[in-house]
């Protein structure tokens, strides 16, 4: 019983909390919509970001199996790194994606609610038709991102488990055993990258025709 009143408080903070959010930004002329674009731009961004971080973290283990000499501690720490940031990478995606659905929701609560103060039926229908259509290409977007973001877990899995196998073993053989799984680390990549760049694509689409509509 506790908990259930704390998560309806906190979700009435929440709800308070946007609430004061968007008011103080109407103020300032700028409405749900044009928030709704920002917040698709910001995860776009994120998207090129955490493509670039995958890629960038592929080129490390690239050299890895590659090894001719060096320090293995020095290797490890990289590849550690690299897959620190790559978790923070999607960890940052996955708030902006959340982020858009958020707004969406409340965009078109707010929209469907004000259907009811048309008298004018005509522009009633067509505001209706337009918020159907926007509320579709925005879901289609959040899909497409959503698809995208499917395909990290899987990836990030394997380059856990190849930096806590190296962190243990810090030899050659260890690097021997890296150099079997990335082939199969670099297909993965590859069709993350491509989800990534499709859904990139669906959010330019969506961003300029929500601009031309407005």
């Amino acid at each position: 019983m506790k908990k259930t009143v704390m998560i309806v408080l906190v979700m009435a903070c929440l709800s308070a909390c946007s609430t004061a959010y968007y008011n103080s930004m109407e103020k300032f002329g700028v409405y749900k919509r044009d928030i709704l674009v920002d917040r698709v731009e910001e995860a776009r961004d994120a998207q090129e970001d955490t493509k670039e971080q995958f890629n960038s973290a592929l080129e490390q283990f690239g050299s890895v199996v590659n090894y001719d000499g060096g320090s293995l501690e020095k290797i490890y720490k990289r590849l550690q790194s690299e897959y620190d940031d790559s978790v923070a990478a999607a960890e940052d995606l996955n708030e902006r994606i959340d982020d858009i659905e958020k707004v969406a929701e409340d965009l078109f609560e707010e929209w469907q609610a004000e259907l009811n103060d048309y008298s004018n039926a005509q522009m009633r229908r067509d505001s209706a038709e337009q918020l159907r259509q926007t509320r579709h290409e925005c879901n289609q977007l959040i899909r497409a991102m959503r698809r995208a973001e499917d395909k990290i877990p899987p990836v990030l899995a394997v380059f856990q488990d190849q930096v806590l196998y190296l962190k243990h073993n810090l030899n050659a053989r260890a690097i021997s055993a890296l150099q079997d799984e990335y082939i199969s680390i670099k297909t993965d990549v590859a069709a993350l990258v491509a989800e990534m760049e499709r859904s990139i694509d669906e959010a330019n689409v969506f961003i300029e025709a929500m601009q031309d509509a407005s």
